[in-house]
């Protein structure tokens, strides 16, 4: 695995190292001594499968306090754009963004720190979306920013009228 770590603090793109032959390829997914060693301990509590087709953004989400989230995303079916902010007020990247594209053929992963925002859009005809979480789900807890935020200013790269947001998501505030 190669860790690159972006430019906003301890959120990092993980490449596998994959090997192909005639029976197909094989990586690892997924190797918590590596991990550790590089991005720090993380205690992962529950892997999370999402589906969407074409046009679905999902975010910008995070949660507050003690049940603060980490994420570890990798793309199994599909192509997604990912994007990440930070909002950790004392970071010299606070309120910056990073994107990435993540894919079954790239195979790369992205690792959200506590205190970011995360959403995504589904770039392909359909997508599967594969990640762990090192804290539970709570809704007291649950916070987001629209997706469509101008001070953030993402092109999800999906025309404006297919872009599908739920109404949760679309109900978001706008940064002040």
């Amino acid at each position: 695995m190669i860790f690159h770590e972006t430019h906003l603090a301890g959120c990092w793109i993980i490449e596998p190292k994959i090997h192909v032959d005639e029976r197909g390829s094989f990586h690892e997914a997924f190797k918590k001594n590596l991990f550790e060693e590089t991005v720090g301990r993380v205690d992962f509590i529950q892997e999370n499968e999402a589906s969407s087709p074409y046009g679905a953004i999902r975010g910008m989400h995070f949660q507050e306090g003690e049940y603060a989230q980490a994420k570890l995303l990798r793309v199994c079916h599909g192509r997604i754009l990912d994007v990440v902010i930070d909002l950790r007020p004392q970071s010299p990247t606070y309120r910056q963004k990073h994107e990435v594209e993540l894919s079954d053929q790239n195979k790369k992963q992205l690792f959200v720190p506590k205190g970011f925002a995360h959403g995504y859009a589904v770039l392909s005809e359909t997508a599967t979306v594969v990640y762990k979480i090192d804290a539970p789900y709570r809704p007291e807890c649950e916070k987001g920013i629209s997706p469509v935020d101008p001070f953030f200013a993402i092109d999800w790269k999906i025309e404006q009228g297919k872009q599908l947001i739920n109404a949760r998501d679309s109900a978001w505030p706008l940064i002040q």
